[in-house]
């Protein structure tokens, strides 16, 4: 190489110098280019079908396997239970494939690509069974759907922690993501109730909402993959095994990020599991006024998202998400004081309440790209999948744990069958329990964050440094050909 270089009438360089050539060019490198308007709504369209999808398998898809077509009801429970423990591992596994994969196509791109037809594929599946479907059967599909599912969303996830690198992009970018999200699941709300006004049934509704979900995501796939970049991180490395991501677990932002998470979900999904039974039995609504509440509480994410996402920019993501948590807390304080019945009353703190858990949610995932940034530059290995397939995992552990609420509404006394009275003690109860466990999980998750250190400077410190050490790695065989080793930027420990 260097005789080759001398015949050319190229200076002859010593190691010394070649890499402080390298280091003065990483450093002078162009930062990473600002992300459009349309580049980021193009990107976060994909949330449509996969928001839509995740309240169908919540609300709608368990009660159309009992009610509609007639399996057993607790075929059914069991089937997604041993479905989603048996689907948590899986996602771990997943997100580690994404970060190891190496493609001409991308990385995560590659996987959403791939994803997108498992997961029509696994809709179709659902519309297929019938009365004579088994356990296992109904088991079956509901696993290759969910595999489908967390390919489409573990990468959408991953590649915009990626393509958003500074501390705002990022935030911009999952603003939108949870603000279109939104989008999704308004859709599965209206279709229902617009094939009712056609004069279909509870359970054509149900399929028509599937087939929604099965038209927009090739489409909006598509139009992430040919509208949007995915920038390819470096690993650092050179041998990775098992024990290295482990060290993920003994991170104290990683372990403040889990705990945030899991609460953040726990405390919403443990008023959803109740919501109906409170606004009905103490709050004095019929089912369609509850319903229309429901709507305002979901649709108020198109502004809370970006809200929270700009407050984020201002004060720090950290910050925004204590804020977010505080007054989604002070909302529920002051529902019990409301007058029961009273729509118009009720109205505008569902829109608040709803407009902070959708900013909480933003918060929460721009901060896992954050920290998966410190552990690249601690570690020199990609950890987005991961961290976005561990923040996953956590959620729906949240959404079984959620379910417990069952149990101590049984153990209070409380009657949740159609036509039961319960007793003023047991309505009572009741309230405790709708308000207080979400109080204490929001505001828990908020508190996991204080004395948090990665701030917007220190992150661009990080970014910085990741940058000027991936333009070293780039021409690092430079550097090789003249001293005959493999030039490797050692990561650096925390």
């Amino acid at each position: 190489m260097i005789a080759r270089n001398l015949k050319r009438g190229r200076p002859r360089e010593t190691p010394p110098q070649v890499e402080e050539r390298l280091v003065v060019k990483a450093k002078t490198a162009a930062p990473a280019g600002a992300l459009s308007m349309g580049t980021v709504f193009a990107f976060a369209s994909a949330s449509i079908p996969i928001q839509a999808l995740v309240l169908a398998i919540s609300v709608h898809l368990p009660r159309y396997f009992a009610s509609h077509i007639g399996l057993e009801l607790a075929m059914v429970g069991a089937a997604f239970a041993m479905v989603r423990l048996i689907d948590i591992p899986i996602d771990v596994g997943l997100g580690m494939a994404m970060d190891r994969t190496r493609s001409r196509f991308g990385r995560y791109r590659l996987w959403l690509a791939l994803g997108a037809p498992v997961m029509m594929l696994g809709l179709w599946f659902v519309l297929q069974a019938g009365p004579s479907t088994s356990q296992l059967g109904l088991s079956g599909i509901l696993l290759f759907l969910y595999i489908g599912y967390s390919m489409v969303y573990l990468s959408h996830l991953a590649w915009g922690g990626v393509l958003g690198p500074t501390y705002a992009q990022r935030n911009r970018v999952f603003g939108a993501v949870i603000g279109l999200g939104v989008v999704g699941s308004v859709a599965v709300l209206l279709i229902p109730v617009v094939m009712q006004y056609l004069g279909a049934t509870d359970g054509e509704g149900v399929r028509a909402m599937v087939w929604f979900i099965i038209l927009a995501l090739p489409v909006t796939v598509v139009t992430v993959l040919a509208s949007t970049r995915e920038p390819i991180t470096r690993d650092h490395k050179a041998h990775f095994g098992f024990r290295d991501y482990l060290t993920l677990l003994k991170h104290g932002n990683v372990v403040r990020l889990l705990v945030a998470d899991l609460c953040a979900t726990l405390g919403p999904g443990w008023m959803a599991t109740l919501y109906l039974f409170y606004f009905n039995d103490s709050r004095g609504f019929d089912t369609a006024q509850a319903n229309l509440l429901l709507m305002i509480y979901i649709a108020a994410g198109f502004a809370g998202a970006p809200f929270m996402a700009w407050l984020g920019n201002r004060i720090g993501k950290h910050r925004s998400l204590m804020v977010g948590t505080t007054v989604y807390s002070i909302g529920l304080m002051v529902v019990p004081f409301l007058p029961a019945g009273n729509f118009l009353a009720f109205a505008p703190g569902m829109f608040i309440v709803g407009a902070m858990a959708a900013g909480f949610l933003v918060m929460i995932r721009a901060l896992t790209g954050d920290i998966a940034d410190e552990m690249r530059l601690a570690h020199g290995r990609e950890y987005m999948g991961l961290m976005y397939a561990l923040t996953i995992g956590t959620s729906k552990i949240a959404s079984g744990l959620s379910a417990l609420t069952f149990v101590l509404l049984a153990a209070i006394g409380y009657q949740a069958r159609a036509g039961a009275v319960n007793t003023p003690e047991a309505i009572r109860a009741l309230e405790l329990v709708y308000i207080v466990g979400p109080i204490v999980f929001v505001m828990a998750a908020g508190a996991s964050f204080i004395g948090y250190k990665l701030t917007p400077e220190r992150h661009a410190a990080i970014r910085r440094e990741l940058d000027e050490r991936d333009a070293i790695y780039a021409e690092a065989p430079a550097l090789g050909s003249l001293t005959g080793d493999d030039m490797l930027v050692e990561p650096r420990r925390p």
